[in-house]
């Protein structure tokens, strides 16, 4: 068995740069193809936002349904082999999303870039923290978080630039990251598995992709379906089957999709509910913001992409010294606080804009703060959601809290088309905002039942003993 390579090496300083590239191309593309949404409504004029809708809907479900299996053979079969077999899937799968020639084709492309996503984000966090020593690990949690920060705040305006040339380079700019990421990372990271860990539970995987996509169409389509009509009803019911059977087969399969020990652990249960609830406001204000500014204010995609990028600067500003503070305070305090100020900015937002352009005095003020709960938040929601598990379920702890992040993605986008499908006026865009704050607010009450028992690790009754290869 190798030693962890915890100290400063060179492969220690590589290995960290591989690992948190890919968590910056993995979010890249998700603020990128958000920027995207009015030229791909140009490029298919015949769909509507609801079909539209699914570019991003599709990517989350998938993604939310294979995170934990993935997690599961992550652990199984190797975090490294996991990390560069989702990094070379999400690369090819990238430029299949270039090449796609109708919105059918370009949906699928999207749900083979989720299942490489899946692959590689619960391996990251995985490979990043055995890199650490174990006082570091919340700063590490940081750094990770602040990744996907960077990309948020990179995504507007770099989107904007390359849909200059057209919405197909938003993918094909995965192309050479990705590549490069590949050589170095086959050099740089070492293996770590867990030989004692069970097989993954595929049919789980795949009735939580058909229950998430069930509840998501029923909300897209409700205005236009009718939401007291039989498909819709349908779908709900649909929905409501899948947890039912979910949880039964939680309890009775030996790697089940969302395992129950794990969730017996206070902090870590109710640290993915909050991010269920944080990030279906953090996905309502991503398409709404993007639509308000090219659809209401008329603005271009570029304009709107640098108009845009001040709150995930914000965010990525905030993510270390965030994850610095919750070490210190608690995952709670610092993810309550970040929680109260990313509803602040949807108030305002809700209550300041208007059809008249404002941008100084309106929208960039409830950006910035929007962008600095953002920042204190997401690494509290990851360190309480897997902090307090062994090191050998990091992996897992991961992929449970980013399927979380990914349906209430799904769901926030869900909710944005199904309000401003209905009448894309000012007071849907308000009615949109609202919706994030309550759902940033009800995030951070949760997280508020965490209390300190965040930063103890409990002991989980699964497989033990990673061992490092």
């Amino acid at each position: 068995m190798a030693p962890p390579l915890s100290g400063t090496t060179p492969r220690r300083g590589w290995s960290i740069a591989v690992v948190l590239i890919g968590v910056f191309v993995s979010s890249l593309d998700l603020f990128i193809v958000n920027i995207a949404f009015p030229d791909l409504e140009r490029a298919f004029p015949s769909a509507g936002l609801s079909d539209l809708s699914w570019v991003l809907s599709a990517y989350a479900i998938t993604f939310a349904a294979f995170l934990a299996p993935a997690g599961r053979w992550a652990d199984r079969a190797g975090r490294k082999r996991a990390y560069l077999a989702g990094l070379v899937l999400f690369t090819l799968a990238s430029a299949a999303c270039a090449a796609a020639p109708s919105l059918g084709a370009l949906v699928a492309a999207r749900t083979l870039q989720a299942v490489g996503g899946g692959l590689m984000l619960p391996s990251s966090l995985g490979l990043l923290l055995p890199l650490f020593p174990p006082h570091k690990r919340g700063a590490a949690v940081g750094l990770w978080s602040a990744m996907g920060g960077a990309a948020a705040a990179l995504g507007p305006p770099v989107g904007g630039l390359l849909v200059q040339a057209g919405w197909q380079w938003v993918f094909l700019v995965n192309l050479p990251i990705g590549v490069a990421a590949c050589a170095v990372g086959v050099w740089a990271l070492r293996e770590i598995r867990d030989e004692s860990s069970t097989p993954p539970d595929v049919l789980g995987a795949l009735v939580l992709a058909v229950t998430v996509g069930a509840v998501v169409a029923a909300i897209v389509q409700g205005e236009s379906w009718g939401w007291t009509s039989g498909r819709v009803l349908c779908m709900f019911a649909l929905g409501t089957l899948g947890v039912v059977f979910s949880a039964v087969r939680a309890v009775r399969h030996p790697a089940p999709v969302i395992e129950p020990a794990i969730l017996r652990i206070r902090a870590v249960a109710l640290a993915n509910v909050a991010t269920v609830l944080f990030f279906a406001g953090f996905g309502a204000m991503i398409l709404a913001s993007v639509l308000f500014l090219t659809g209401l204010w008329h603005h271009s995609v570029l304009r709107s992409g640098l108009e845009i990028a001040p709150g995930p600067l914000m965010a990525a500003v905030c993510a270390v010294p965030g994850g610095l503070l919750a070490t210190k305070y608690g995952n709670y305090v610092v993810g309550f606080a970040g929680s109260l100020l990313f509803a602040v900015g949807g108030v305002l937002w809700a209550t300041a804009t208007a059809t008249d352009v404002a941008y100084v005095s309106a929208f960039l003020p409830a950006g910035l703060i929007a962008g600095a709960g953002a920042g204190l938040a997401l690494p509290s929601l990851s360190g309480a959601a897997t902090l307090p598990l062994p090191p050998e379920r990091f992996a897992t702890g991961t992929a449970l809290v980013s399927m979380c992040r990914q349906v209430g993605l799904a769901l926030g986008a869900a909710v944005v088309a199904a309000v401003l499908g209905a009448r894309p006026d000012l007071g849907a865009f308000h009615t949109a905002y609202f919706f994030m704050a309550v759902c940033g607010l009800t995030g951070g009450l949760a997280l508020l039942g965490i209390r300190d028992s965040a930063s103890r690790r409990v002991p989980v009754p699964v497989a033990q003993g990673a061992a490092p290869r």
